[in-house]
This record gives C-alpha cells, structure tokens and sequence, in this order.
C-alpha cells in the first residue's frame, strides 16, 4: 500500500514519519539500525484492521535530521522527540509499540509519561530494569556495545567494505541493503552509533518508575543480542498487566521474518 509522507517539527527537529490508515493512533518505533520501512509489513495490516498507524525514522535515521555530538541521542532527548511527535499529530494517547532501541525509548516514554499510553508492546528489549538484572549471559550477547563506543574505530570497522560486518545479521537482502543505503551517508553511522556513546548509564540505576500500562512483551528464539530473561523479568516491573508471547524459530527481527505472526499478536493485544 501507499504511505502518506509527513514532515513533523518536533523537540527542535524535523522528523520524518510514514502514515497510513484511520482509526485508533498507533505509532512504531524502529531501532538500530533501521527506518521506519522495518516496519512494512505491519503497517498495512494494521490499517487494514482499521487504525491510523504512524512510523517515523528516529533521529539521525532516514530522512529524519541528525543533529551533531553524542548527548544529542540521550534519552531525555529521544523521549521528548516521541512526546513532541504526539503533541504535533494532536494524538493524546497512543497504542506504543517499539523493536531494539525504539522498545527502549517506548518502556521510557511509558514510565515518564504513562497518561500518553494506552498500551505498550515491547519487541526484543525488555524493560530496562529486567535487562540489568537478566545476569551474565546478557552482558555477554552485549559485547557490541562495547565496541560501537569506541569513537571512530566502530565507524571504521561497520563501515569497512560495504558494511559488511552488519551482513550476517539482516534478516533479508532487501533490509541489508536498506541499511547500506542509509549508513554510508556521511555522519549517519556515527548518528546511530551515538544512541550506545549517549546512554551508557541507562541501565546503573538501581530503581526505575514502574509502568502502569498494560504491555505486551515478545521475544524471538534466535535473538542473538538479548536473552529470554530480560523479557520475561519485565513482569516484575510492570503494575498494568503484563503478558509474554515468545515466537520460536526467528531471530532478532522478527517483525521482518514472521510479520504475519507479529501483526496477529498486535491486533490481538489491541483489540482487547
């Protein structure tokens, strides 16, 4: 189907969002290192089921601006654009659904600011307390981070031939090359690689404000960066009802490898 293209001012940016459908607000968030096209195979579905479904590039994404130094993708800041996107669209609640980083930003946006939540659906990242806590097997899959913090060497290194150390990890040539598209742009990688260098902190809290939305969290079998745990463990953290679905046989991007499977678990959950 056809998307409609918005250019939408939003905490001292321009974003660019993909639209489509009417009803019920719905927006999406993508994370690294994605646009708003991961999320193709959900938004048709979803307004053909009769809402209006919105899924902009985050910052320093897509054609969404990049604003320069590190502390520019904090998180207080990737809250604000979200907050400033509803304000701007007039939407006063929204059915929040978030992949990799756009889980996290979401699990924030719904802590600091549940009155703009009807519901939260987590794919990949649970809440950020359960993910501190998931143990040493978690750390271990995060041994990227580590790396994509390094200042110029992970440019260096992602970059180097094509991206070719990202290959293995898209779900399909079509994504892959969506990437290469959108990374080797000058000043985009550092961009997505400044979402790791901005928040290295998130997670040393000992408390976090508890959600007070219903959520539904789902994780992918053959997730190579994230542990079941740190999904299932967001249940601990959440007052608004939380309910799991595992999806067996797929790997981190799932909405990609079994969207059919993902839009299901979405109408279900929002239809309640």
């Amino acid at each position: 189907m056809e998307y409609e293209t918005l250019k939408i001012r939003s905490n001292g940016i321009e974003m660019h969002v993909a639209a489509a459908g009417e009803g019920p607000p719905v927006l999406l968030l993508h994370g690294f290192p994605d646009t708003h096209r991961v999320w193709k195979g959900q938004m048709g579905a979803l307004a053909a089921a009769g809402y209006r479904v919105y899924a902009p590039d985050l910052r320093g994404y897509g054609q969404t601006e990049a604003p320069g130094g590190e502390h520019a993708y904090a998180m207080e800041q990737l809250e604000a654009d979200v907050i400033g996107l509803l304000d701007a669209l007039d939407i006063g609640q929204v059915k929040l659904v978030g992949h990799d980083w756009g889980a996290l930003v979401s699990w924030y946006v719904a802590m600091h600011a549940p009155g703009r939540v009807e519901r939260l659906v987590a794919l990949s990242v649970g809440h950020p307390a359960a993910y501190a806590s998931a143990g040493v097997s978690q750390w271990l899959r995060a041994w990227y981070i580590a790396v994509f913090r390094l200042r110029g060497v992970a440019e260096s290194l992602v970059l180097a031939r094509g991206l070719l150390a990202l290959r293995p990890q898209a779900a399909n040539a079509e994504q892959f090359s969506d990437w290469q598209s959108e990374l080797m742009r000058p000043g985009r990688m550092t961009a997505a690689l400044n979402y790791y260098r901005a928040n290295g902190k998130l997670f040393a809290r000992r408390e976090f404000p508890r959600v007070k939305v219903p959520v539904l969290g789902v994780w992918s079998e053959k997730d190579v960066a994230l542990v079941e745990a740190q999904m299932t463990g967001s249940q601990a953290y959440v007052d608004g009802g939380f309910r799991y679905r595992r999806v067996d046989g797929v790997g981190h991007w799932l909405q990609l490898e079994m969207a059919q499977t993902v839009n299901n678990l979405l109408l279900e959950f929002f239809a309640e």
